[in-house]
């Protein structure tokens, strides 16, 4: 991680923003550069406290320091291990969670956790710190488990929304354990941002013990008091995974991302990147299939939009069309009839890699 200057020196701070100002109009961020600056600038000439002005320091330089760490791995896929950290290391919860990890970085992702005792602990061990993140949480009570202690690739924050705001941003995939209160929150968070479309696709499994009823009975509730209320859709179920079997859970992550790569909004067309372009057929299927989440118009091959460039994806074919944006569940039972469709290329068959 490089250190930054703390600018306890006017001058030093008066000649970088100088500096700075020069270089933008030549910097690719530009756009975003100027926005940020914009916002300090703006708080500056308006009332507001010495505490939001620390809070607002604190937040950034927990996002400096991660944004730090996370940069030269951002073509690795990585998976969070979410799960109590009361779960002593005799237990079967943590034996499969440190095998889960350890699956995980022979197929080469990696994994992150809280970097706390009990399920976090195992994903570690399984890992090794070599694959591993760790993204503390500056609690009193909770110490950093030996496996990620010293590592560059563990992380301090101060806040929990900068860290829970990290372990989204860079999870391609996340892996429950059960837990606590902690773990609920984590995984109805997980369920709400991929419900309301804020988080992009990314599988979801919820791994118990061998003839563990955890996240069965978790289930069973779903099914029974939201489902049968109307409060949630039947489709919203195929936004995750329960298993008690380590291989069912690794094939979910590994098979969403046989053809599926990325996605994104422009405008308000959305754009799926693939690996491996589909036959016309196969999307007038899929166009069949789905026309019930489709606005207007019908899903269409594409390459790289002009509003996507640059792009490192720019060579991969894409689908487009205009979702509705509320039926996430059947966006993921797309993802997965696509990958039923086209297998990849000898080229494209590392999901690992992004």
């Amino acid at each position: 991680m490089t250190p930054s200057p703390s600018y306890s020196d006017p001058q030093l701070l008066k000649s970088d923003l100088a500096a700075l100002l020069e270089r933008l109009p030549n910097l690719t961020d530009e756009k975003w550069i100027q926005r940020a600056l914009g916002v300090l600038v703006r708080l500056t000439q308006e009332e507001i406290d010495r505490l939001d002005w620390k809070i607002l320091t604190a937040t950034l330089e927990d996002m400096e320091s991660a944004f730090q760490v996370f940069y030269p791995y951002r073509h690795v896929r990585k998976v969070t291990i979410f799960g109590s950290a009361r779960i002593d290391s005799q237990t079967p919860e943590y034996k499969i969670a440190a095998e889960f990890a350890r699956y995980l970085t022979q197929h080469g992702f990696m994994v992150m956790t809280g970097a706390g005792g009990g399920i976090m602990e195992a994903g570690h061990l399984g890992a090794g710190a070599e694959n591993s993140f760790g993204l503390n949480i500056q609690l009193p009570f909770e110490e950093t488990n030996p496996f990620i202690q010293g590592d560059p690739k563990l992380i301090r924050f101060k806040y929990f929304f900068t860290r829970k705001l990290f372990f989204l941003k860079e999870s391609d995939a996340i892996a429950l354990f059960p837990g606590g209160f902690g773990t609920q929150d984590e995984a109805f968070e997980c369920l709400t941002l991929c419900q309301t479309g804020r988080l992009e696709p990314v599988p979801l499994v919820l791994i118990d013990r061998p003839g563990g009823t955890y996240w069965h009975d978790w289930d069973a509730y779903l099914r029974k008091h939201l489902i049968q209320r109307g409060l949630i859709s039947p489709e919203d179920t195929s936004l995750y995974t329960v298993t008690d079997n380590l291989d069912v859970a690794y094939e979910a992550i590994h098979q969403f991302y046989s053809v599926y790569h990325s996605s994104r909004y422009v405008g308000d067309r959305f754009v799926m990147r693939l690996k491996s372009e589909l036959s016309d057929a196969d999307v007038e299927q899929l166009n069949a299939e789905f026309s019930d989440i489709i606005v207007k118009g019908q899903i269409e091959k594409s390459n790289a939009l002009p509003e996507e460039l640059p792009d490192e994806t720019a060579d991969l074919p894409r689908l487009l069309f205009y979702f509705n944006r509320k039926d996430s569940g059947r966006l993921y039972q797309l993802i997965a009839r696509i990958s039923q469709m086209a297998a990849a290329s000898p080229e494209t068959t590392h999901p690992e890699r992004k």
